[in-house]
C-alpha cells in the first residue's frame, strides 16, 4: 500500500505540473472564479486518480516487468 502512497504522490506532482500550462481564464466565463478553480480542482484530482489506477494495474498484472 505504501507503493501506491508514493505513486500517488509522484503522479500528483506530474499532473498539477502539467495542468499548470492550460489556460483556463479563456474557457469560462469572466467573474466565475469559484467555479474555475472548483472544476480545475475536480479535473486534477480525476486525472490523478486515474492515471495512478493505470499505472498499478499494469504493474500489478503481471505481464510488464
Amino acid at each position: 500500500m505504501t507503493g501506491k502512497f508514493f505513486l500517488y504522490i509522484l503522479v500528483t506532482i506530474f499532473v498539477i505540473w502539467s495542468m499548470d500550462s492550460i489556460n483556463i481564464n479563456q474557457i469560462f466565463k469572466k467573474n466565475h472564479i469559484i467555479q474555475a478553480r472548483i472544476f480545475y480542482f475536480f479535473l486534477a484530482i480525476s486525472i490523478i486518480y486515474l492515471v495512478t489506477n493505470f499505472i498499478m494495474d499494469l504493474f500489478t498484472s503481471g505481464k510488464i516487468f
